[in-house]
């Protein structure tokens, strides 16, 4: 790759995270070509040369956050404890959206522009749907609509994120309500409430108490 190569994707990195930027603070009102360029200090054509025109950064905007999501997704391994699995996919959802927190809210706080923009989630929740089959496969989770479940999942993960986001709980608080709630849904899909516990807590890293639930 050469050094124009690099320095137009990083102009179109750069442009799609102050379109975020802009998104998340502002509103989708507050997105304009001049006030794009003139967060990345560049002029309007770029954004015509690497996108097209405002639709379609709007649309890579939303289809960056889904890539990056579905990078770390797909850096989990499987393993032979299912729930252990589910969780870490939790946990890296947990850690995308403070790591790009103007992306996550135009990816799950914007109005999608239509149903192909919406869309742009499916490669995501379909490993988290697979995740839960996975689950039900091995006798952890009870027979259920895997579709089900992994909405209550993400609705559950989505909600500690938002708090956390609009700073209405701490980290540490976020991370204890993680926990707590993963122990209570996991069991509520048919786990042994030990078993999820012990799973729980093989899937927190080891440098922070991440989904490490509160004794009870």
């Amino acid at each position: 790759m050469s050094r124009n190569d690099d320095a137009g994707n990083g102009t179109r990195t750069a442009l799609i995270e102050a379109a975020a930027r802009l998104i998340a603070t502002e509103g989708g009102a507050g997105l304009t070509l001049r006030r794009v360029a003139d967060e990345v200090g560049t002029s309007t054509m770029a954004i015509y040369t690497h996108f097209g025109g405002m639709p379609e950064l709007r649309r890579a905007v939303r289809r960056e956050g889904f890539a990056r999501l579905a990078a770390r997704a797909a850096q989990v391994r499987e393993s032979d404890d299912p729930v252990a699995d589910l969780a870490v996919l939790g946990r890296e959802y947990y850690e995308h959206a403070m790591t790009n927190p103007h992306l996550y809210r135009v990816m799950f706080m914007e109005e999608p522009l239509d149903a192909a923009d919406a869309d742009a989630r499916s490669e995501t929740f379909g490993a988290l749907v697979a995740g839960v089959e996975r689950c039900i496969a091995a006798g952890r989770f009870a027979p259920a609509d895997a579709t089900d479940l992994a909405t209550q999942f993400w609705a559950l993960g989505h909600g500690v994120v938002a708090l956390q986001l609009a700073h209405l709980l701490s980290a540490e608080e976020a991370i204890g309500c993680l926990g707590g709630a993963l122990l209570n849904l996991f069991s509520s899909y048919g786990d042994d409430r030990a078993t999820a516990r012990r799973s729980l807590l093989s899937a927190r890293p080891r440098e922070v108490p991440s989904l490490e639930p509160t004794q009870r």
